[in-house]
Protein backbone atom coordinates (compact mmCIF):
# COMPACT_ATOMS: atom_id res chain seq x y z
CA UNK A 1 0.00 0.00 0.00
CA UNK A 2 2.45 2.59 1.06
CA UNK A 3 4.77 1.65 -2.60
CA UNK A 4 1.54 2.45 -3.87
CA UNK A 5 1.09 5.58 -2.27
CA UNK A 6 4.43 6.60 -2.69
CA UNK A 7 3.69 5.78 -6.70
CA UNK A 8 0.42 7.58 -7.56
CA UNK A 9 2.87 10.51 -5.01
CA UNK A 10 5.62 10.76 -7.59
CA UNK A 11 2.73 10.47 -10.78
CA UNK A 12 1.15 13.38 -9.26
CA UNK A 13 4.32 15.78 -8.62
CA UNK A 14 5.50 14.71 -12.45
CA UNK A 15 1.99 15.79 -14.06
CA UNK A 16 1.66 19.24 -12.11
CA UNK A 17 4.87 19.88 -13.00
CA UNK A 18 4.74 19.07 -16.59
CA UNK A 19 1.35 21.24 -16.38
CA UNK A 20 3.32 23.79 -15.09
CA UNK A 21 5.94 23.74 -17.28
CA UNK A 22 3.70 23.71 -20.39
CA UNK A 23 1.93 26.88 -18.98
CA UNK A 24 5.42 28.49 -19.01
CA UNK A 25 6.04 27.15 -22.43
CA UNK A 26 2.38 28.61 -23.52
CA UNK A 27 3.12 31.58 -21.82
CA UNK A 28 6.93 32.44 -23.66
CA UNK A 29 5.36 31.39 -26.90
CA UNK A 30 2.44 33.90 -26.11
CA UNK A 31 5.03 36.88 -25.57
CA UNK A 32 7.01 36.32 -28.77
CA UNK A 33 4.13 36.56 -30.71
CA UNK A 34 2.73 39.73 -28.62
CA UNK A 35 2.00 42.46 -30.81
CA UNK A 36 2.71 45.16 -29.12
CA UNK A 37 4.98 47.46 -31.36
CA UNK A 38 8.00 48.79 -29.18
CA UNK A 39 9.75 52.45 -29.96
CA UNK A 40 13.75 52.86 -29.07
CA UNK A 41 15.46 56.23 -28.72
CA UNK A 42 18.68 56.72 -28.60
CA UNK A 43 20.34 60.05 -28.42
CA UNK A 44 24.30 59.73 -29.23
CA UNK A 45 27.19 61.96 -28.10
CA UNK A 46 30.06 61.81 -30.80
CA UNK A 47 33.69 63.85 -30.35
CA UNK A 48 33.96 66.22 -32.67
CA UNK A 49 35.64 65.42 -35.72
CA UNK A 50 34.12 62.05 -36.04
CA UNK A 51 30.90 62.96 -37.13
CA UNK A 52 31.45 61.66 -40.78
CA UNK A 53 32.67 58.49 -39.69
CA UNK A 54 29.76 57.96 -37.36
CA UNK A 55 27.27 57.77 -40.06
CA UNK A 56 28.87 55.40 -41.83
CA UNK A 57 29.23 52.83 -39.29
CA UNK A 58 25.70 53.93 -38.71
CA UNK A 59 24.20 53.55 -42.34
CA UNK A 60 25.86 50.42 -42.05
CA UNK A 61 24.30 49.01 -39.13
CA UNK A 62 20.70 50.63 -40.19
CA UNK A 63 20.92 48.70 -43.59
CA UNK A 64 21.59 45.44 -41.46
CA UNK A 65 18.59 46.33 -38.83
CA UNK A 66 16.69 46.84 -41.83
CA UNK A 67 16.61 43.28 -42.74
CA UNK A 68 15.70 42.32 -39.75
CA UNK A 69 12.06 40.75 -39.73
CA UNK A 70 10.65 42.84 -37.08
CA UNK A 71 12.11 46.05 -37.67
CA UNK A 72 9.49 48.53 -38.45
CA UNK A 73 12.02 51.61 -38.62
CA UNK A 74 15.53 52.19 -38.17
CA UNK A 75 16.12 56.13 -38.56
CA UNK A 76 19.35 58.40 -37.68
CA UNK A 77 18.73 62.28 -37.26
CA UNK A 78 21.50 64.67 -36.86
CA UNK A 79 21.07 67.74 -34.09
CA UNK A 80 21.30 71.01 -36.88
CA UNK A 81 22.52 72.96 -33.74
CA UNK A 82 25.37 70.82 -32.82
CA UNK A 83 26.52 68.52 -35.07
CA UNK A 84 27.95 66.19 -32.83
CA UNK A 85 24.55 64.91 -31.16
CA UNK A 86 22.54 61.77 -33.14
CA UNK A 87 19.29 60.78 -32.64
CA UNK A 88 17.97 57.32 -33.41
CA UNK A 89 14.70 56.55 -33.91
CA UNK A 90 13.52 52.56 -33.95
CA UNK A 91 10.32 50.95 -33.94
CA UNK A 92 9.88 47.24 -33.59
CA UNK A 93 6.77 44.32 -34.02
CA UNK A 94 7.80 43.72 -30.55
CA UNK A 95 10.34 43.15 -27.65
CA UNK A 96 11.08 39.37 -28.74
CA UNK A 97 12.44 41.84 -32.25
CA UNK A 98 14.17 44.09 -30.27
CA UNK A 99 15.83 41.36 -28.42
CA UNK A 100 16.89 39.52 -31.57
CA UNK A 101 18.24 42.91 -32.48
CA UNK A 102 20.31 43.27 -29.54
CA UNK A 103 21.88 39.51 -30.32
CA UNK A 104 22.78 40.45 -33.51
CA UNK A 105 26.49 40.06 -33.85
CA UNK A 106 26.48 43.64 -36.06
CA UNK A 107 24.80 45.31 -32.99
CA UNK A 108 28.16 44.77 -30.83
CA UNK A 109 30.48 45.24 -33.61
CA UNK A 110 28.79 48.52 -34.35
CA UNK A 111 29.07 48.76 -30.18
CA UNK A 112 32.71 48.49 -30.30
CA UNK A 113 33.68 50.58 -33.45
CA UNK A 114 32.18 54.00 -32.24
CA UNK A 115 32.67 53.33 -28.43
CA UNK A 116 36.27 55.31 -29.13
CA UNK A 117 34.54 58.01 -30.90
CA UNK A 118 31.54 58.83 -28.14
CA UNK A 119 32.22 61.87 -25.76
CA UNK A 120 29.49 60.07 -23.14
CA UNK A 121 27.08 57.42 -22.46
CA UNK A 122 23.93 56.77 -24.96
CA UNK A 123 20.64 58.31 -23.57
CA UNK A 124 18.50 54.99 -24.23
CA UNK A 125 15.13 54.46 -23.62
CA UNK A 126 12.61 51.91 -24.86
CA UNK A 127 8.74 52.46 -24.67
CA UNK A 128 6.31 50.32 -25.66
CA UNK A 129 3.76 52.27 -28.09
CA UNK A 130 0.45 52.57 -26.04
CA UNK A 131 -2.13 53.96 -28.39
CA UNK A 132 -1.43 50.23 -30.65
CA UNK A 133 -2.19 47.89 -27.85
Amino acid sequence: MKTKIFFLSVLFIALAAGCKTKNTEQQAAADLSASVPVMITAKVYIKPGFEEEFIKAAQWIIENTHMEEGCLEYTLYQDPYNKTNFFFFERYTNQAAIDIHFAAPYFKEFGDKISGWTSQPAEIKILDIAGER
